[in-house]
């Protein structure tokens, strides 16, 4: 607090970062159910033209299916529980 009895907050940063024109970007990480992918396009004034983020259950869904494969109904709950895949997240 200042002398003033009102609080002081720093400064806030600036993100004004420019982006380089017609670039394409990736970052992959490790998320806690595996790879997680940004991909990033900017247009000719360096506006990002499109974004995409694959989630770690985009591949994982196929090992779900092969593992359930002649498998009988009821052992897909368990299954799928194991695998704890996101549902909302296949769909990013």
């Amino acid at each position: 607090m200042g002398r003033d009895g009102k609080r002081r907050y720093p400064p806030r940063p600036v993100y004004d970062y420019g982006l380089k024109p017609l670039s394409f970007a990736i970052s992959v990480v490790e998320a806690w159910r595996g790879e997680l992918c940004h991909s990033a396009i900017t247009d000719e004034q360096g506006n990002l033209a499109h974004y995409k983020i694959k989630d770690p259950s985009l591949h994982n869904w196929m090992a779900l299916a092969l593992a359930v494969r002649n498998q009988e109904i009821s052992d897909f709950p368990v299954c799928n529980k194991s695998f704890n895949l996101s549902y909302c997240g296949n769909d990013i």
